[in-house]
């Protein structure tokens, strides 16, 4: 590969990684099926729950639905590492997400720090991430939002 090549893979993989949180912000969630997430998803949410292989678009459903509610979300997300061997691709991304509900009675905010072990892996329609793994390092605020 030369060196062009792998600079535009990296470019195009830190894009999707993008996509996934502003996407997710702007609750854009038929394009979280159709560019960002692959058709299967080695998925660990990291908050419990089963650990192991799902539809991509069973996990952005319930991100609507968990999200829906809430009246804004916010990621800010930075420090990609990527490491791409042929048509796939680890990488690591830190982020820190606020999330907004302004009814809540014991304050209107939630915040998550933590860090994302994401597979990508090139598909016709580009790079798609196919393993989501979020490990989480502190919540601060409303963690319930009540």
């Amino acid at each position: 590969m030369t060196d062009l090549a792998a600079l535009a893979d990296r470019l195009d993989i830190s894009d999707t990684i993008t996509r996934l949180f502003v996407y997710c912000d702007q609750a854009r969630w038929a394009d979280l099926r159709e560019s960002v997430l692959a058709t299967e998803v080695f998925f660990d949410s990291g908050f419990g729950g089963p650990v192991g292989p799902r539809p991509g678009s069973d996990i952005v459903d319930d991100w609507e639905t968990g999200l829906g509610s809430l009246d804004a979300v916010h990621h800010q997300a930075g420090n990609h590492l990527i490491e791409i061997t042929g048509d796939t691709a680890l990488a690591h991304a830190d982020s820190i997400a606020v999330h907004v509900k302004n009814s809540a009675q014991h304050g209107t905010t939630r915040w998550f720090v933590g860090s994302y072990a994401l597979g990508l892996a090139r598909t016709e329609k580009g790079w798609r991430i196919d393993r989501f793994e979020y490990k989480l390092k502190t919540i601060d605020g409303n963690a319930d939002l009540t």
